[in-house]
């Protein structure tokens, strides 16, 4: 049986930037009416991302079998041809000729608050893509996306039989209770944070023990607390990896959820895949970026072996 995962999601840039002051020096709470202001960021880095590509990169690193299914845009060269020369797989990633890569704009003050300004660009053409046309699949995972591609991709893994991770993330309040229901009952897995999954209990009005009992798998992140796999009737809890660093954030749910669909398609059980994703985020963490960190199988295994005590492969 085919270990192919297909990931559907963003592919995206991260133009970061860097304000060496305070906003709320020059952000008026009296003027937030009529604000007219400019902020001189002396330092400036691109940062490849995209949840698709973020979670495929760390199942490539485990050595898993990731598909990319995505949309870039007329500026995407450099992105496919850094993809290429990592050996992944970019038949599933359409150009859309007259539209740019997805981009996010962040810049950050020295308090690390941050005035974020995201396009979608290509994104919103990702519904062009279909599900049946990506060769032999064991699972997909369905991550944010545009709207009309999320929602034509859950429909295309459930016609076609195919389980599916549904992962709403920052595209969750694009969604409306009735929605979410519906991906709820299409998908095999849901994974959320903390706050997300309260936002899904939310809107659907459904508890954790309603969600649960509709999917095989419900996983429920919780930052350097851990995280909450309900699964078969059962709750697996599963602890946080200290991380060496703790130096950016970004792309550590993606890197968790790789560890999760390495688990699946290998068959592993739940325990031990989601402390595969756990010692992942926290590998990730220390790190900037979300595509900048590496390991070898071998150095995986071992940090593996040293935070939990037993073997997985």
């Amino acid at each position: 049986m085919t270990k192919t995962a297909l990931i559907c999601g963003s592919i995206a840039f991260d133009k970061i930037m860097q304000y060496q002051g305070r906003f709320a020096e020059t952000l008026l709470a009296d003027q937030l009416h009529r604000v007219n202001v400019s902020f001189l960021v002396p330092t400036l880095r691109t940062e490849y991302g995209g949840c698709a590509v973020n979670i495929a990169y760390n199942l490539k690193l485990l050595g898993g079998e990731p598909r990319i299914m995505g949309t870039i845009g007329q500026d995407g060269g450099d992105y496919l041809e850094r993809l290429g020369k990592q050996g992944m797989e970019t038949a599933g990633i359409r150009t859309i000729a007259d539209a740019y890569t997805a981009q996010c704009f962040v810049t950050a003050d020295q308090d690390n608050n941050q005035i974020n300004a995201f396009h979608p660009g290509a994104m919103q053409f990702s519904h062009e893509n279909k599900v049946a046309e990506q060769g032999q699949l064991r699972v997909a995972i369905i991550s944010p996306d545009g709207r009309d591609g999320m929602i034509q991709h859950a429909r295309d893994c459930a016609e076609l039989g195919l389980p599916f991770m549904f992962d709403p993330g920052q595209q969750l309040p694009m969604f409306s209770g009735e929605e979410l229901i519906r991906f709820i009952d299409q998908a095999t897995y849901l994974a959320c944070n903390d706050y997300e999954f309260e936002m899904v209990m939310d809107r659907t009005g459904l508890s954790l023990a309603d969600i649960a009992g509709r999917l095989e798998a419900l996983i429920v992140t919780r930052g350097g607390e851990g995280s909450d796999i309900y699964a078969g009737g059962e709750h697996h809890r599963i602890p946080a990896v200290p991380a060496t660093e703790v130096l950016d954030p970004t792309g550590c749910g993606d890197a968790y959820r790789a560890g999760l669909l390495y688990g699946i398609v290998n068959g592993l059980d739940w325990p031990t895949s989601g402390r595969i994703a756990s010692l992942l985020g926290a590998i990730k963490i220390a790190r900037q970026g979300a595509q900048n960190h590496a390991f070898t199988k071998e150095e995986f295994d071992a940090k593996f072996e040293a935070a939990f005590g037993f073997k997985f492969r």
